[in-house]
């Protein structure tokens, strides 16, 4: 009975022991699910953002690079009790602050790392890395900030900012608390500026410290830096136009002709793109918004204006081309303007001009009677819509009324009503007359400063343009873009562009615009003052130079700066000297411009 009792104590115990056996067999080998979690408790998966690519100006300027900085990450599931006070001091939070800040964190998930706090400048690291065994379930994670030496071209450039939701849908390369570019280059070339992530797998010990790679590095995987780009800008020149539109509101564009390349794009009121880097960016963000000059709306690609008199170029080829006129038809300019029964065109009694003098003395009687002819014209089409159309088909062949869909983002189209609109309008009743104002640039057409810029590439390359853009090079300087280099060509015979050319040197050399006058260079140009029903007119210089060869072109637009001449064109002038000679002797004139304020 003994012996018995014995074995069965014996066997009760191997069983015992077989169990337990084959439960830490179970837990150790089998079951990795505890082996997971002893492994996050020792190991950290940290991901190795890359540096964002370099920017450059045309001349290897550098115009944005990156910065040190840090974000605070927090894995909920490693939170243990810390002292909620150090950390807000630390930071700079509320209590508040940081029980939603862990709280947004859970949501997302317990297990993997959550931004908690971006973007900590060198200097706050170094003292946050001191205590950061205080607060068991964070680390710090590196980053870089983009930052601009130069405090100009912020609506070319863009900025970056943390993706929302709709990012993360798009592409699934970006998770919770990543940037990406939301503007301009930063936005048109974010799938080359920002690289490839990497990750990096360190040992950390019971007081939240790294203490080493793990496995000697075996599960790193190294980030792959963003790639850089050189823009199409010009540092001097852009800089030099954002100093002559200080305290006036309006844009210059200028084009280099040949390529399509913008060598400054300035829309003032503008910010110092700093004021969107860092943790200060969404209350400088939020002062942006909210300043009444708005200086986040870029006028040159978003901004709609009648052109006024420098929308006579478009309209005098037209009238050339369509055989409407010859360079030696003579209109007679008397009675005051342009009369449509009682309503009167006004102009300034010109007498009998042709095109170049028309083009010179900026005609409102030749242009309104030219337009009038142009969608008059019954030998050619048989009706008003007809003409009205083909006038139409012109003006977009010249790059007007459509995006040029290339690396500017939020572009707009412009305005230039369609045939049907005036038909709905005046219920089918209307001839030239009801619109002659379109002739000389007013009633219903409105362009962007950036078209009318390409216009004036179509008449310096007589009869083509190369869409706007403005990147040159990716990876490597001399690694040059051939995204946009297809000529597209307008529906004008070149031979009237250099009809158009020559009225355009007249205007300089006696005309409107003298003030355009830079010595030793030829310079044709084109006034116009466009209504504003807002208030004081806008002035308005287009400039081609040097005319019989041009280097650039530029568009200048200044918000209630009156007459073309006495604002835009000398702007515009100064611009194509500094261009053209690296500098400018026209110091006076210089001074002047700059002191002027139409806020």
């Amino acid at each position: 009975m003994e012996k018995r009792r014995y074995y069965i104590v014996l066997f009760a115990l191997g069983l015992l022991a077989v169990v337990y056996i084959v439960k830490l067999f179970s837990l150790q080998v089998v079951n990795k699910k505890y082996t997971a979690q002893a492994d996050q408790n020792a190991k950290r998966y940290i991901t190795e953002h890359p540096a964002r690519g370099l920017i450059y100006d045309r001349n290897d300027s550098l115009l944005v690079y990156n910065d040190a900085a840090y974000d605070l990450m927090v894995v909920p599931n490693e939170l243990r009790a810390f002292d909620t006070s150090e950390l807000c001091r630390v930071l700079d939070l509320t209590k508040e602050q940081v029980e939603k800040k862990i709280e947004k964190a859970t949501k997302y998930s317990k297990i993997l790392p959550s931004l908690f706090e971006q973007q900590i400048s060198k200097e706050d690291y170094g003292y946050l890395q001191e205590k950061m065994y205080e607060f068991p379930g964070f680390f710090v994670q590196n980053r870089t900030l983009r930052s601009y030496p130069h405090p100009i071209a912020a609506h070319i450039l863009g900025y970056v900012s943390e993706v929302n939701e709709e990012d993360m849908e798009n592409d699934a390369y970006y998770q919770i608390g990543d940037y990406i570019g939301k503007s301009g280059i930063e936005k048109a070339y974010e799938s080359v500026l920002r690289g490839e992530k990497g990750k990096r797998v360190v040992l950390v010990d019971v007081h939240n410290r790294e203490v080493g790679s793990y496995d000697n590095g075996s599960e790193d995987v190294c980030s792959v830096p963003g790639t850089s780009i050189w823009s199409t800008l010009d540092l001097r020149l852009q800089r030099y136009g954002e100093e002559l539109m200080k305290n006036k509101r309006g844009s210059i564009v200028a084009i280099e002709p040949k390529t399509g390349e913008i060598l400054c794009i300035i829309s003032s009121p503008s910010y110092d793109p700093n004021l969107l880097v860092g943790t200060a960016r969404p209350k400088n963000y939020g002062e942006l918004l909210n300043d009444p000059k708005k200086p986040l709306f870029n006028r040159a690609l978003m901004a709609s204006y009648p052109p006024g008199s420098t929308f006579k170029l478009a309209n005098g080829l037209i009238a050339l081309q369509d055989g409407i006129i010859s360079p030696s038809t003579v209109y007679s300019c008397s009675g005051g303007g342009y009369h449509i029964g009682s309503h009167v065109v006004h102009c300034h009694n010109c007498g009998g001009l042709n095109i170049y003098s028309a083009i010179q003395r900026s005609c409102n009687t030749f242009f309104c009677r030219a337009y009038y002819n142009i969608l008059s014209n019954r030998k050619k089409y048989k009706n008003i819509d007809e003409a009205y159309t083909a006038w139409l088909d012109y003006m977009m062949s010249m790059g007007f009324a459509k995006k040029y869909e290339t690396d500017l983002p939020y572009e707009l189209k412009g305005s230039i009503p369609t045939a049907a609109y005036f038909d709905k309008k005046y219920n089918n009743s209307w001839n030239g007359n009801t619109v002659v104002s379109m002739g000389i640039g007013q009633g219903e057409a409105a362009v962007t400063p950036l078209q009318m810029a390409n216009m004036l590439a179509v008449i310096a390359n007589k009869g083509y343009y190369i869409r706007p853009h403005v990147v040159r090079a990716i990876g490597k300087r001399d690694s040059l873009c051939t995204l946009y280099s297809e000529k597209i060509y307008s529906k004008i015979e070149p031979q009237h562009f250099e009809t158009v050319l020559q009225g355009m040197k007249m205007v300089v050399t006696a005309g409107t615009g003298r003030g355009a006058k830079i010595d030793g260079i030829e310079v044709a140009g084109k006034t116009g003052t466009a209504q504003n029903p807002h208030g004081a007119d806008h002035s308005v210089f287009a400039l081609i130079a040097p005319a019989d060869d041009p280097e650039i072109v530029i568009f200048c637009l200044v918000e209630n700066g009156g007459f073309g001449a006495s604002v835009a064109c000398p702007i515009a002038s100064l611009m194509a000297e500094m261009y053209l000679n690296g500098e400018v002797k026209r110091t006076d004139l210089e001074k002047r411009m700059k002191e002027l304020s139409f806020r």
